[in-house]
């Protein structure tokens, strides 16, 4: 059982560390809890039929912080390879996310002077969502991931793609072959790596000596100040504040010289890194704007870490209090978008088919299987027609405004939309 320690500041929960768990930025030993959302399965291991009667793994999603480095990360129960060789998330079915794609590479095209004698790199490059525009552009690009399932609807784009996971000696493999990348990006990637160490010196490796890294990822700040605790779940192994990366990068050879603030994933940041012996890009004005607007925020403090849990238990509350409520008065609730998030909030919260008819997803790797723990069915978007809820709820909230104009008929009969995070909101 964890022990309460007494402070000034918000209660401390420190566990015994019986795992002997140890931080994968700096080594030190994890003791104390930043948020414990119980036991559950890994949020990407949707349920085929045939596999509904036999038991499913939970793990538990504690979460912890480093008091040496305030790195927020949780423990590795399963490898990478048991995670991500065969994935359910394919980036292309969202049309905003590849909206943000198609501006990002315009805007980093013009910026570093991108063109046929140059080589971007992506790591986790999913299905060639982003490298596809380089490609458009005659930009030569070399995929990286290791999901050999969505890998091959890139490969079928005609976009070259490693089905490997990138770490030092895949960099070292690429920098012998002479193929270093004038642009290496990772969208969505870092948290998701349990070696940190080690996936950072491979980005130092796989760099030309004047090439930029780009990395995007959610900010922990907003993650916090908004309550986003559904964004936690184990496929995301770290949670970074822009004090934390910082370090991370710079104790290993590489400086981060712009950021830029964005809303995807409920609030992330985009950091661009160079090598510390590179000096041609000076360190932009955002860089130390960012920095001590965390500071001021204390998330230099360990102490103001220690608040979220509570919120978490109250938010779980008054998501049951709203659903219980609509099944006494008789509605039907169903919910949009297979995403992780909506796994890590439907098992955190008991939320299972007495509240959930089912939930839709345009995505036909996921139609007919069932969420992971809960085992609520997914179906076509086109259910909804024919069965007419009154509530949608929206597990995606981060794509809100997306999913409410796809689905706008629902207001044809009343329905209206209901977003979980940062708290219940109801649209009609």
């Amino acid at each position: 059982m964890p022990l309460k320690l007494q402070h000034d500041a918000p209660v401390r929960t420190i566990r015994s560390n019986p795992s002997g768990a140890r931080c994968r930025n700096c080594g030190d030993a994890l003791r104390d809890t930043f948020v414990d959302l119980g036991l559950s399965p890994l949020a990407n291991s949707y349920v085929k039929l045939e596999d509904l009667n036999r038991a499913e793994p939970f793990y538990p999603l504690h979460v912890l912080i480093c008091r040496n480095c305030l790195l927020v990360q949780v423990e590795v129960f399963e490898t990478p390879e048991q995670i991500f060789s065969d994935y359910a998330y394919f980036s292309s079915y969202s049309e905003s996310w590849l909206d943000h794609a198609r501006r990002y590479v315009e805007s980093v095209t013009q910026r570093f002077h991108l063109g046929s004698k140059s080589r971007v790199i992506e790591i986790a490059s999913n299905d060639g969502y982003l490298l596809q525009y380089f490609v458009k552009k005659g930009i030569p690009v070399i995929g990286i991931e290791p999901a050999a399932n969505v890998a091959k609807a890139a490969i079928e784009k005609g976009i070259p793609t490693l089905i490997q996971f990138f770490g030092s000696g895949l960099a070292r493999q690429l920098a012998e072959e002479g193929k270093k990348a004038d642009l290496l990006i990772g969208n969505n990637v870092l948290a998701h790596v349990p070696n940190l160490d080690d996936f950072v010196k491979g980005l130092k490796i796989a760099l030309q000596p004047q090439g930029v890294i780009t990395m995007e990822f959610p900010h922990l700040m907003r993650l916090v100040e908004e309550n986003q605790f559904d964004t936690i779940y184990h496929e995301h192994f770290s949670y970074f504040s822009f004090h934390t990366v910082r370090n991370v990068f710079l104790e290993r050879g590489l400086v981060i010289f712009d950021v830029e603030e964005l809303p995807t994933h409920g609030g992330s940041l985009r950091i661009y890194a160079r090598h510390a012996e590179d000096h041609s890009k000076p360190i932009a004005p955002s860089v130390d704007s960012l920095a001590s607007r965390e500071d001021r925020a204390g998330f230099t403090n360990l102490d103001r870490y220690f608040s979220f849990g509570e919120r978490v238990k109250e938010t779980k509350r008054r998501l049951l209090a709203f659903l219980v409520a609509a099944k006494d008065n008789g509605k039907r609730i169903v919910a949009y978008g297979a995403a992780a998030k909506g796994n890590t909030l439907l098992n955190y919260c008991g939320i299972r088919t007495d509240f959930i008819d089912y939930v839709v997803d345009r995505s036909p790797q996921k139609q007919g299987l069932f969420l992971p723990g809960t085992r609520i069915p997914i179906l076509s978007p086109s259910e909804i027609e024919k069965t007419r809820p009154d509530y949608l709820l929206i597990l995606p909230w981060n794509l809100r405004e997306e999913v409410m104009q796809q689905m706008s008929h629902i207001r044809s009969w009343g329905g209206q939309f209901v977003v979980p995070i940062p708290d219940v909101r109801v649209y009609s």
